[in-house]
C-alpha cells in the first residue's frame, strides 16, 4: 500500500464496481418511493416530481459530497489510499413507514394528499432533530458498548433487510434473465413513531460506523450522525419526507474495491436522476436480477464481520443480538402476508396463531425497537461471558427502562408500555448487581469499541 499522503486519489478502478452496485441500490429506493408517493397516497405528480424528488435531489448529492470528503481526510490524514466512504441514500425502513404509518392513514381519514405529505415533512424533520441530539451522546454510548453487541444487530438487518429479498428473488428469477403549518398541529400522533426511529437512525448509524472502523476506516460518530441528521432536516424543509441516513454495507463496497469516488459519484448521478425524472426509464433498462448479487454480497459480508471482528468468545451475544430483528423481519412478512389477504393478526386473534405454531405477540414484543433491543440484549450477554457483571447490570438496567416507556420490546410509546419485561430487565440487573460483589475476576480489561481486540 502507498503510505504517502500525495497518494490520495478521488477516484480508482474499484470505484466503478462501488458506483455500479450504491447506485442501482439507491436509484432503486428512489424508484420505489416514487411509487408509493404516487400510487400510495395519491400524491399529485406535480408534487412527486416538482418537490419530493428534487428535495432528494439536493440532500443526497451534499450528503455524498460530505462522506467523500470525509474519506479525503481520513485518508490524508492517516496516509493511505484504501480509505473507503460511507455509503449514504434513503432510509429503505423509513420510506415504507412514512408512507403506511403516516401519510396513508392521513390520506384515508382526510382524503387529503397534500396534509398527508406534509405531515411526513414535520415526521421527517422530527427525524432529523432526533439524530441530532443523538450525535452528542453516540460517542459515549459507542465507547462502552461491546462490539459485538453492534456489530450483532447490525449483521441480521443485513442478512434479512438486505439478503434475504434478493436471494428469494434470485431463485425465482434465476439468470440470465413551507408546507409544514398545516401539519404541525397534529405533530402528537406523529411523535409515536419518529421518537423511536430517530433512535433507531442514530444506533443503526453508530453501529455503521463500528463496522467501517472494523474494516479499518475509523470515523468520528458526531460528524457522521450529525450529517445525517442534517439530511433528513433539510430534505424535510425542501419537500422530502424521506430521511436519507448513511448506509449498511461499508465493508462490502471496501471488498469491492470502492474507496472515494463511488459515493461522491453516485449523490450526483442520483441527484441527476431526481431531477429529470429519469427513474421509469433507469427501472427499464437495469433488469431487477442484475443487482441482487450484489445486495446479497454485502449483507453476507456484513454478517460475516460481526463474527470475524469480534472475540470469538462474545459469539453468542452476536447470536442474541441478532434475534429482535430476525422477529422484527418475520413480523413485517406475515403482516404483510396478512394484509394481502385482507386480514391482520389482531383480527384472526392470538389464540388462532398460536395453535399454528405463530407466536405473534411474543414475536412483537422481541422484535420491538429490533435495533435498539438487539444492542441492549447484545452487550449485556457479553458483558456477562466477560464477567463484568456491574456493566451488565447498567445494560439491563438501561433495558429496563427503555422497555418500560416502549422505545424497546413495544408496539408503541408510553408509560407503562411493557412493564412485564421491563419486570424482567431489572430481574437481570438486580442479578447481576448481586454477581458483581462477590469479584469475579474479568475475563478481559475493558477495551472500548473500535480499538484493538485482546484475547486470553
Amino acid at each position: 500500500m502507498n503510505t504517502s499522503a500525495d497518494a490520495t486519489r478521488w477516484w480508482v478502478p474499484g470505484d466503478w464496481n462501488g458506483f455500479f452496485g450504491l447506485f442501482t441500490n439507491v436509484v432503486l429506493n428512489v424508484i420505489v418511493l416514487t411509487g408509493l408517493c404516487l400510487h400510495v397516497v395519491n400524491l399529485p405528480a406535480n408534487i412527486v416530481y416538482g418537490r419530493v424528488l428534487p428535495a432528494l435531489g439536493i440532500a443526497l448529492p451534499l450528503g455524498n459530497l460530505y462522506y467523500a470528503y470525509l474519506a479525503w481526510r481520513l485518508a490524508k490524514h492517516e496516509g493511505r489510499n484504501d480509505v473507503t466512504a460511507m455509503p449514504y441514500g434513503p432510509s429503505v425502513p423509513h420510506m415504507f413507514i412514512v408512507v403506511f404509518l403516516i401519510m396513508l392513514p392521513i390520506y384515508l381519514k382526510t382524503h387529503d394528499p397534500l396534509l398527508a405529505w406534509r405531515s411526513g415533512l414535520v415526521w421527517c424533520l422530527v427525524i432529523g432533530a432526533i439524530v441530532l441530539l443523538g450525535a452528542f451522546v453516540g460517542p459515549t454510548v459507542r465507547k462502552y458498548t461491546p462490539r459485538a453487541a453492534m456489530l450483532g444487530t447490525l449483521a441480521c438487518i443485513s442478512i434479512a433487510f438486505i439478503s434475504m429479498r434478493p436471494a428469494f428473488l434470485g431463485w425465482e428469477m434465476p439468470y440470465p434473465s413551507t408546507d409544514f403549518a398545516k401539519a404541525i398541529g397534529d405533530i402528537g400522533p406523529l411523535l409515536v413513531t419518529a421518537v423511536p426511529l430517530g433512535i433507531y437512525n442514530f444506533t443503526e448509524g453508530m453501529n455503521n460506523v463500528e463496522s467501517a472502523a472494523a474494516a479499518g476506516d475509523d470515523y468520528s460518530l458526531r460528524q457522521i450522525l450529525l450529517a445525517d441528521g442534517v439530511g433528513a432536516i433539510v430534505g424535510a424543509l425542501l419537500g422530502s419526507p424521506f430521511p436519507p441516513a448513511v448506509y449498511i454495507g461499508h465493508p462490502g463496497w471496501k471488498a469491492v474495491g470502492g474507496r472515494i469516488g463511488y459515493s461522491l459519484a453516485t449523490g450526483i448521478v442520483i441527484g441527476v436522476v431526481c431531477f429529470l425524472g429519469l427513474t421509469a426509464l433507469l427501472l427499464a433498462i437495469i433488469p431487477l436480477v442484475a443487482i441482487l448479487p450484489i445486495l446479497l454480497y454485502i449483507g453476507l459480508v456484513i454478517g460475516a464481520q460481526a463474527f470475524q471482528a469480534s472475540p470469538p468468545r462474545h459469539a453468542p451475544a452476536i447470536v442474541l443480538a441478532i434475534l429482535p430483528n430476525v422477529a422484527a423481519w418475520a413480523q413485517t412478512l406475515i403482516d404483510s402476508a396478512l394484509g394481502a389477504a385482507g386480514t391482520s393478526a389482531e383480527q384472526i386473534g392470538m389464540a388462532k396463531l398460536g395453535a399454528t405454531g405463530v407466536v405473534y405477540h411474543g414475536m412483537a414484543l422481541l422484535g420491538g425497537g429490533a435495533v435498539l433491543a438487539g444492542l441492549i440484549l447484545g452487550a449485556i450477554a457479553a458483558f456477562i461471558i466477560d464477567r463484568k457483571f456491574e456493566w451488565a447490570a447498567l445494560f439491563a438496567g438501561a433495558g429496563a427502562v427503555l422497555s418500560f416507556f416502549g422505545f424497546i420490546h413495544g408496539t408503541s410509546l408510553g408509560i407503562g408500555s411493557s412493564i412485564p419485561v421491563a419486570v424482567g430487565y431489572l430481574i437481570v440487573a438486580g442479578f447481576c448487581y448481586v454477581l458483581s460483589r462477590q469479584h469475579y475476576p474479568e475475563v478481559v480489561a475493558v477495551v472500548p469499541a473500535g480499538h484493538a481486540i485482546v484475547e486470553d
